[in-house]
């Protein structure tokens, strides 16, 4: 996960604006509550464009000021390389694991996508 920040002004024309279809993924990464996640997948469903390489790419590229831990794997797995970092925040809000086997590297925990993954519910507002 890049740790660029959003450039403050992302008007067209200016050399730092984001391309819309970025902007439009960390909308929705940005709509997420707490404790729930999307899958790259999902993104690109709910924007009806690109698919989980694309949204991919732009939180790796741009999702460092956006709660990235909640855009993740569809199997559940953290984050290579951010692991802890991600491990953190789901604790911190009580989003739904899975205890680690004991041949997982690491042993570290998997979400529980069943329990963790969010369907866009009523607090969803509009799609974008």
């Amino acid at each position: 996960m890049s740790e660029q920040s959003r450039p403050e002004d992302t008007r067209e024309g200016y050399p730092d604006a984001l391309p819309e279809y970025a902007e439009r993924v960390l909308e929705v990464a940005e709509r997420i509550p707490p404790g729930r996640v999307l899958t790259y997948g999902d993104v690109a469903e709910w924007l009806e464009e690109g698919g989980p390489r694309q949204v991919g790419r732009v939180m790796s590229l741009y999702g460092g000021a956006v709660p990235w831990w909640r855009v993740v794997r569809s199997d559940g797995v953290l984050l290579p390389g951010h692991e802890l970092r991600a491990l953190d925040h789901y604790r911190a809000e009580g989003t739904p694991l899975k205890t680690a086997h004991r041949a997982a590297e690491g042993h570290l925990p998997r979400l529980d996508m069943r329990r963790a993954r969010w369907d866009g519910g009523a607090d969803a507002g509009a799609h974008t």
